[in-house]
Order: C-alpha cells, then structure tokens, then sequence
C-alpha cells in the first residue's frame, strides 16, 4: 500500500512539474549575450545584438521597441546578384521554430536602433522589448561595448535547431 501512495504521489508531482510552464505562463524564449556596440557622439543609428533560443512552441518575433530609439527594426545583410551586400530590414518578423536558437551578431540579423535619443556609450545599459506574435513580451537589458565588440562580419548566422 505504502509503494502505491508513493507512486501516485510521484505521478502527481510529476504531472504537476510538467504542466507547471503552461499554468504559471513561464517563458519558454530565451535571451542571451545580449548587447549593443558605443555610437559616435552625433549617430542617431545603432545596432544591437543577442542570441534568441526558443524550448516551447514555434512562433514568430514580431516587433522591437526601445526607449533608447524612435524606431527598431529588424535588418539583415544580403548579397545582391553583383555581388555587392546590402542591409534589409526583415519583413514579417523573424520565425523563431521549436528548438531553434537565432543569433543576432554584426554582419548578419541585427536590430537597427533608428532616430537614437543620445549616443551609445561603453559602459551603460539600454532597455529593449522583443514583441512576439502570442502577444508576449520580453523586455532585455542591453549592455552597452565597445565599437569592437562582436567582431566584424560573421558567417553562418541565423537559425539553428539545438536539441536536449
């Protein structure tokens, strides 16, 4: 009797720790590496940057916003038929699958801070909100490097699928 009270209480938390996300609306993207590289004293652009990884259903990063910027907006690097690279903004958000991790990093997808509100400086911290197409919110704290920081262009970026 006492090893099936403990097998239905094993059960029960069980199914508890698995439907504990859905219930309490737990956050299944993650953000990491976040940060954003110092601007000149007169820019009124600047880019920002971060790895996007998401464990729960697929869906889609919608919008960006920032109260460091008029505007954000989600650009990317492509090569025209001369061969020439030009920067686009991405139209219809950024897909963000089951498993899949995006890394936004110089040269590649990157969110374009329009119309700044004051320089960049090394050191300090700016607020971003990533806006998905649930309707949930992720608002990041984004550190502020150095004009070097992240190297320069960076191949093979974009979506990957990581597995656990």
């Amino acid at each position: 009797m006492r090893k099936r009270i403990l097998a239905a209480g094993m059960a029960a938390a069980l199914a508890l720790v698995i439907v504990m996300p859905m219930v309490t609306g737990e956050r299944t993207v993650m953000i990491s590496d976040p940060y954003a590289r110092e601007t000149p004293p007169n820019a009124k652009v600047g880019g920002a940057y971060m790895t996007i990884m998401n464990h729960g259903p697929a869906t889609r990063l919608i919008g960006v916003r920032s109260n460091a910027a008029e505007r954000v907006q989600i650009h990317n690097h492509t090569m025209d038929a001369s061969g020439v690279m030009r920067m686009r903004e991405v139209e219809g958000g950024i897909a963000l699958g089951k498993h899949e991790t995006v890394t936004f990093a110089p040269g590649g997808l990157h969110m374009m801070l329009l119309g700044l509100v004051a320089p960049l400086r090394k050191g300090e911290t700016l607020d971003i909100t990533l806006e998905l197409e649930d309707g949930l919110t992720l608002d990041v704290t984004v550190p502020v490097k150095s004009i070097t920081a992240g190297g320069g262009l960076k191949r093979n970026q974009g979506t990957t699928e990581h597995k656990h």
